[in-house]
């Protein structure tokens, strides 16, 4: 219970952050007692509560969002250029940006699971994506609003969310990072990197959830599982709200260094055979 409860506080302290949160959980659980990796269906299961975090902070963006897609698809008339047009806007523009990491996480789920969970691929993951994010952070635009969103940078931002299916490259961090470089404000590639996220975590958290209730894969009981994601709920909304005044003064320069000097120390200790791939 209390590995569970730990590995429930780095996944809210770290699903956030472009850092990754899978990257996190798997690295650490090799220094647990249990010395052994929690397992992508434990993951997936505590970011529901992180994503509920998301609902809950960002509940008014997501009513008006809901309220504008029932009226589109009731055809009740929408006064072209109102608030109500661009929040059903977003909306579609969220579902289509989800296609990409549904199809590819279902098509290939042996495979991610078989093959992307080492520590070697995770270290060098961390430092590639830390670097791009930093140089693309630099030197990109800060000019787009959330209301210039459009068709192709929403599919364009949910193919960079699908390369988060690789433990180390960040969910948050490949699509704040593809935001910044197709041009949009830090803050408006945050919070659309938190929109875009809750169809495909809490899509994969139930998936994981129900399959793990008729087939048990998972390395912790229901009840641990279960308190790990109340905590990472707890954690993960504190998180949200200092992240978004965060960025609004700051680069993400600090995340960059933290990333690259994590994957040399996972290099060095694999290298030293202190812990396993």
């Amino acid at each position: 219970m209390l590995e569970a409860i730990f590995l429930g506080i780095v996944q809210g302290l770290t699903e956030f952050l472009p850092i990754s949160s899978s990257a996190h959980v798997r690295l650490f659980g090799e220094f647990l007692p249990s010395g052994s990796d929690p397992g992508a269906t434990f993951t997936a299961i505590m970011q529901i509560g992180t994503e509920i975090a998301v609902l809950i902070y960002f509940r008014s963006d997501l009513v008006r969002i809901l309220k504008a897609v029932v009226r589109f698809i009731l055809r009740k008339p929408i006064e072209p250029g109102s608030a109500d047009e661009q929040s059903a806007r977003l909306g579609g523009l969220i579902l289509l940006g989800s296609i990409p990491i549904f199809l590819l996480g279902f098509l290939g789920q042996s495979y991610i699971r078989e093959n992307f969970r080492s520590l070697w691929l995770i270290s060098f993951t961390l430092i590639a994506f830390g670097i791009a994010l930093g140089l693309i952070d630099h030197y990109g635009k800060k000019v787009k609003s959330l209301d210039e969103l459009n068709r192709r940078d929403g599919l364009i931002y949910g193919l960079a969310q699908s390369l988060a299916l690789v433990p180390g490259v960040s969910r948050s961090g490949a699509t704040i990072a593809m935001g910044r470089f197709l041009g949009y404000k830090r803050e408006a590639a945050l919070r659309y990197s938190f929109l875009l996220a809750i169809p495909a975590v809490l899509g994969s958290g139930t998936y994981e959830l129900l399959n793990s209730l008729t087939e048990p894969t998972n390395t912790f009981s229901l009840l641990e599982t279960a308190s790990a994601t109340l905590v990472a709920f707890l954690v993960g909304y504190a998180v949200i709200a200092w992240l978004m005044k965060f960025v609004q003064t700051r680069s993400f320069m600090p995340f960059v260094i933290y990333r690259i000097l994590l994957g040399v120390l996972i290099i060095v200790l694999l290298a030293s055979e202190r812990i396993t791939a």
